[in-house]
């Protein structure tokens, strides 16, 4: 039963080669959307395409911004540029059209960003919820 194991049959025996990640394919998006969540902490900026599939992503807490600085315009706007910079250089991005949502200070700095950086805004769109004044109250308690 006790079958003993060569040690050298062991250290011969070639090694499974790990296998290797495919590179990801680049897609030329020319025309593509923006999305600017400005809330009162942060904010996040988000390119996709036409149809939703996300490009690229920062927010103002991953370009090294903590506390109350996270939701300060000028972190928008680092925000903003780090990633218009890198889906400009990556999908080829030319036009956007950006779709705004929050109330934070990032809102307007986030697509002044982008102008500078040669990517043309052709339309900003408002989806920020607005709140209705809630659902019927309870009827009153009888005495």
């Amino acid at each position: 039963m006790d079958e003993q194991i060569d040690t050298k049959e062991l250290a011969t025996k070639p090694k499974p080669k790990p296998k290797s990640k495919k590179k990801k394919a680049k897609r030329n998006v020319p025309y593509g959307q923006i999305h600017v969540y400005a809330t009162f902490n942060n904010t996040i900026v988000t390119f996709t395409d036409r149809n939703g599939a996300v490009l690229g992503t920062s927010s103002a807490g991953s370009c090294g911004f903590k506390g109350s600085k996270k939701g300060t315009a000028y972190a928008a706007q680092v925000a903003a540029e780090k990633v218009a910079t890198l889906v400009k250089n990556n999908n080829g991005m030319t036009k956007v059209d950006a779709i705004v949502k929050g109330v934070g200070q990032g809102r307007e700095t986030a697509i002044r960003a982008l102008i500078n950086l040669d990517i043309s805004v052709e339309s900003i769109t408002d989806v920020t919820p607005i709140a209705h004044g809630g659902v019927r109250p309870r009827k009153a308690r009888r005495n």
